[in-house]
């Protein structure tokens, strides 16, 4: 088990962007806190998913109908859909393990099972309302208060969960672009050179950064903000964990594809930027963006069979763990007002 060192460059003065999320924190806590996510639930989220939704199903599958996206559903047979559910259930785990570790980074200690809970709360709910710091941050504050962690170390928390995820899906889709071979790029649109180069530049990227965290001892500073990183050793955690969990997220859709659509490496290396290309949409759930975008890019899938991946994605790694999230932060809120 990877522990983060407590004498190790501990945040006891947290830095600029820390700061900046920890005093927005307060803003949505307390009786705040509810319209801040029905806000987003109620008004943004319906519209923002049916228009995207109806946009991309439009583009990519018109000449599709509901009768074929049944039968390639219908071919999965149960065991894949239980699959899908246990790389869903395992990819929250590994969320949770990153979690424990930027807790403990910011200097929190919570028992493992109500990290794991908080994890999953702020991690499905984020997933679904978008990747939205504030969002997730709010969640966090709130699961956490009764645990005595600070606001600055929930916003600590929620940035090193970021930076755990964009450096995973770096590490993942560099080294997936550049195992996967020549025949194996034709599957999708990604032209071989450019997979190599793409390749080398993720992988430089992160390496990058395990050496800035391992060898610098001061914040960085730059467009106006500061910024505390980890130690070396955290840093390699935050890859490791960050590449497993994307990892597994992309198997969910891969499994459900027929035999032989795309191989695995090849897959992630569409995948990956058509994740990178629904957050910078800020729809949340990257709807309609991360389907389009897949779906360029992988130019030997049959319609039929992507359209039923893409629902069995969204069921498996959307809205189940957001229903069962939802339910268990209401619950975890009627027992604090009766208590």
């Amino acid at each position: 088990m990877l522990t983060a060192d407590p004498t190790e460059r501990q945040p006891h003065h947290l830095e600029d962007l820390e700061e900046e999320l920890a005093a927005a924190l307060p803003e949505t806590q307390g009786s705040r806190f509810i319209p801040l996510i029905s806000r987003w639930a109620l008004h943004v989220v319906p519209f923002i998913l049916l228009s995207a939704a109806a946009w991309v199903l439009w583009r990519e599958f018109h000449e599709i109908n509901a009768a074929q996206v049944a039968a390639a559903m219908r071919a999965w047979g149960q065991d894949a859909m239980l699959a899908a559910l246990g790389l869903s259930a395992l990819s929250f785990l590994l969320m949770g393990l990153v979690e424990w570790l930027g807790l403990r980074w910011a200097g929190a200690r919570l028992p493992w099972t109500a990290t794991l809970a908080g994890s999953f709360i702020a991690n499905a709910i984020a997933h679904s309302l978008g990747a939205n710091l504030l969002v997730s941050g709010a969640v966090r504050a709130r699961y956490y208060g009764q645990y005595g962690v600070t606001l600055r170390q929930v916003a600590a928390t929620t940035l090193f969960q970021g930076f755990s995820f964009g450096v995973g899906l770096s590490s993942l889709a560099g080294a997936s672009l550049l195992l996967a071979g020549a025949e194996e790029i034709a599957d999708t649109r990604i032209a071989h050179p450019v997979a190599d180069i793409a390749g080398l530049v993720l992988v430089a990227g992160v390496a990058g950064y395990i050496g800035l965290c391992a060898l610098r001892r001061r914040p960085i500073r730059g467009f106006g903000h500061t910024l505390k990183l980890p130690s070396g050793r955290v840093a390699i955690a935050q890859a490791i964990l960050g590449a497993a969990d994307n990892a597994v997220a992309a198997m969910i859709i891969w499994s459900l594809l027929p035999d032989g659509t795309v191989s695995y490496f090849s897959f992630v290396g569409a995948y990956a930027p058509s994740v990178a290309a629904g957050l910078a949409s800020s729809v949340p759930g990257g709807v309609g963006v991360f389907e389009g975008s897949l779906s360029t890019l992988l130019a030997n899938a049959q319609p039929a069979a992507l359209a039923a991946a893409f629902l069995g994605y969204r069921l498996a790694y959307f809205l189940i763990p957001l229903t069962l999230a939802a339910a268990a932060l209401a619950l975890d809120t009627l027992r604090r007002r009766t208590a």
